[in-house]
C-alpha cells in the first residue's frame, strides 16, 4: 500500500507531499493542472527513465519519495531476499535526478539499478494509464487471471513441483547422452591408451630404479675396481687398516690401567675397527652382486626407452604418474560402461515424471476450460454496466504443442466490440479506453482470489458520463473494499466515491506557477463534485445533486 507521496522539483511541482488512505483515493482538478504530472512523479520510483528536463529548479536535484506499507507478501519477501535488502515494515523507494540527467535510485537508503526497481514495483503498484494495456494483453496475466477464477493455484503449484523436476530429470538426460556420445567418440583411443600402458606393466618406481640400475651396468667395470681397490685396502695389503686399528686397540687397552680416560678411548678405536670390518665385508658383497650382461643392459634400456617415450606421450615425468593415468583411463572406460545403465534408468524417470505432468496438465485444462463460460458472463454483465453494452468478451484455452511453465494450454482474451460474432485477441481489436474498463472489470473479479499491489487508473473513465460513470464508480468502491486506489478522473460520479478526495490546482508561489495538492473536507468535496457537475460556480440544484452523491 502506498502511504506517502513525496515529490521535490520536479516539472512545476516545487514541494508536495500526498498521505494516501487505504481505499478509494480520487484525484481530481482541472485540465492543465498538473495531475499527469503527479503520474510521471509516481512512475520514477516504478523504474522509468528521466532526464533533466523535468528539474524545475536546474541547480537543484529533483527527488520522489514513496513510502509503501509492506504486505506478508511472499514475492516482496523474496526479492528483498535475492536483492541482500533488509525487509522492513514500511519500503521507503526514493528517485533522484540531478542536474546532469544522471539519476539514483534507492530502496530503504540502498542504491538500486533501474531493473530492480522495475522488478519491485511490480508488486507494489498496478499503474493502468489510458492505452497502457501491455499486462491486460499478455499472456501469463490473462492465464494467471483465469486459473485464480478457476481455483487453479494449488493444482499449478503442485504441476510446476513436477514440471520442473521433469525439466531438470530431462536435462540430465541429455548430459548423459551427450556425455555417451563423446565417450562413444573417444572410446577406442582411450582403450588404446590404456592397452599400451597395460602391456607395459610398469611398477611403482621402476623407471627411476632401472635408470640407476642402466648407470650402474654401464659403469660396471670400473666400479668393481674401485671396491676391490677398496676392500684390498681394509683387509688384504700388507697393512690391512683393520688389523692395524686391531693392533693399535690391544696397544691401548693394555695402558688402560694408567690413566682413567683411555679405555673409552679403546672402546671407541674398536668400534671404529669393528665398524670397517664391516664395511669391508659389504664393499666385497656388492661387488660379488655387481656382474657385467650386456644382455641385461639391453633389457633395461629398451625398457627405459619404452617408459621414456609413454611419459613424453602423456606429458608426464615419473612412473608413478604413468601409473595414476592407467587408473583413470581405467575409470574413464568403466563409467561408458556404466552410462548406458545410467540412461537407461533417467530416461525412465523421465518419461514417469512427464506421463505425471501431462495427467495434471489435463486436469488443469479442464478447469481453466470449465472456468471460461462464467468468467465470460460476469465479465460481460459488468462490461454493460460500464457503458459498453454492445461489447462482448470470452476466452479460450488452446493447446500447446508442449508442456510449458504454466499447463498444456495457452490463454488468449477475445473481444467483440459490436455484437458482431467475430471474436478477435484482445491485443488486435480493443482501443484503449475500452482496454481500461475492461481491465477494471476483470480485476475486480480476480481481487478476492489474487492478492493485488496497489491500483491506480489514470482517466479510466475517459469516454464515459452518466450512468456508466457512476457503475465504474460503484465497481472501484467494491474493488479498494479490499484492496488500495488511486484514480485520476474528471467524472463527478466516480469523485463521489471517494475515501479520501484530493483536489490538484495551479497556485503561485514567488513568481512562479507551481503545482499543489490538498486533501478535501467534506463541504469542499460537495463544493467540487457540484462544479464538476454544473461549472466554476455551481447552481443550488448542482450543489444538492453533489451532496446526494457524496451521501450515497
Amino acid at each position: 500500500m502506498l502511504q506517502k507521496l513525496t515529490i521535490q522539483n520536479y516539472a512545476i511541482i516545487n514541494e508536495l507531499e500526498i498521505d494516501f488512505s487505504e481505499k478509494l483515493n480520487i484525484i481530481t482538478g482541472e485540465t492543465g493542472a498538473g495531475k499527469s504530472i503527479l503520474m510521471g512523479a509516481l512512475s520514477l520510483i516504478l523504474g522509468e527513465r528521466a532526464d533533466s528536463t523535468v528539474l524545475q529548479q536546474k541547480d537543484k536535484k529533483a527527488v520522489v519519495e514513496g513510502s509503501f506499507k509492506a504486505r506478508n507478501d511472499k514475492a516482496i519477501g523474496e526479492f528483498l531476499k535475492e536483492n541482500d535488502l533488509d525487509a522492513e515494515d514500511v519500503l521507503m523507494i526514493r528517485r533522484e535526478i540531478g542536474a546532469n540527467g544522471k539519476s539514483r535510485a534507492f530502496i530503504n537508503d540502498t542504491p538500486v539499478n533501474l531493473n530492480q526497481l522495475k522488478t519491485l514495483s511490480t508488486v507494489l503498484v498496478d499503474l493502468h494509464q489510458q492505452f497502457d494495456t501491455l499486462e491486460l494483453n499478455s499472456s501469463d496475466f490473462q492465464q494467471q487471471v483465469l486459473d485464480a477464477l478457476a481455483d487453479n493455484n494449488e493444482l499449478l503449484q503442485q504441476y510446476q513441483e513436477v514440471f520442473h523436476q521433469y525439466k531438470k530429470t530431462k536435462k540430465e538426460l541429455a548430459a548423459l547422452q551427450a556425455e555417451q556420445t563423446a565417450a562413444n567418440a573417444a572410446l577406442d583411443y582411450n582403450q588404446f591408451l590404456f592397452d599400451e600402458l597395460d602391456e607395459a606393466n610398469f611398477k611403482e618406481n621402476e623407471l627411476e630404479e632401472l635408470d640407476a640400475e642402466s648407470k650402474l651396468l654401464s659403469n660396471a667395470e670400473s666400479v668393481k675396481q674401485e671396491i676391490s681397490g677398496m676392500y684390498y685396502e681394509l683387509k688384504e695389503s700388507e697393512q690391512p687398516l683393520v688389523q692395524q686399528l686391531k693392533s693399535l686397540y690391544n696397544k691401548l687397552h693394555l695402558l688402560d690401567q694408567y690413566h682413567t680416560g683411555i679405555n673409552s678411548l679403546a672402546t671407541r678405536l674398536q668400534s671404529t675397527q669393528l665398524e670397517l670390518a664391516d664395511i669391508a665385508d659389504e664393499l666385497d658383497q656388492i661387488n660379488s652382486s655387481i656382474n657385467y650382461s650386456a644382455e641385461r643392459i639391453q633389457i633395461v634400456n629398451d625398457r627405459i626407452s619404452m617408459g621414456y617415450k609413454l611419459q613424453k606421450k602423456h606429458s608426464v615425468t615419473t612412473t608413478n604418474e604413468l601409473l595414476a593415468l592407467k587408473d583413470e583411463l581405467q575409470q574413464k572406460l568403466t563409467e561408458i560402461l556404466n552410462i548406458g545403465d545410467a540412461i537407461q534408468q533417467k530416461e525412465k524417470q523421465t518419461a514417469e515424471l512427464l506421463q505425471q505432468c501431462e495427467a495434471k496438465a489435463k486436469i488443469i485444462s479442464a478447469s481453466r476450460k470449465k472456468a471460461i463460460k462464467p468468467f465470460a458472463e460476469n465479465v460481460n454483465s459488468l462490461l454493460a454496466r460500464v457503458g459498453m453494452p454492445n461489447a462482448r468478451f470470452t476466452a479460450e484455452a488452446q493447446p500447446l504443442d508442449a508442456l510449458s511453465e504454466l499447463g498444456i494450454d495457452r490463454v488468449e482474451f477475445l473481444f467483440d466490440a459490436n455484437k458482431s460474432n467475430r471474436f478477435e485477441p484482445l491485443r488486435k481489436v480493443a482501443s484503449g479506453g475500452e482496454l481500461s474498463r475492461l481491465m477494471l472489470c476483470i480485476k475486480s473479479l480476480v481481487a478476492k482470489k489474487l492478492q493485488l499491489p496497489t491500483l491506480i487508473f489514470d482517466e479510466i473513465d475517459t469516454g464515459i458520463s452518466g450512468e456508466a460513470a457512476r457503475q465504474v464508480g460503484n465497481i472501484m468502491k467494491e474493488l479498494s473494499a479490499s484492496h488500495q486506489l488511486i484514480s485520476i478522473t474528471h467524472q463527478p460520479q466516480i469523485a463521489a466515491k471517494a475515501d479520501a478526495h484530493y483536489f490538484v490546482y495551479k497556485a503561485i508561489d514567488k513568481d512562479k506557477i507551481v503545482t499543489s495538492i490538498r486533501l478535501l473536507g467534506n463541504d469542499e468535496r460537495i463544493t467540487t463534485i457540484a462544479q464538476m457537475l454544473s461549472g466554476e460556480k455551481p447552481t443550488a440544484a448542482a450543489l444538492q445533486n453533489a451532496r446526494e452523491m457524496v451521501g450515497n
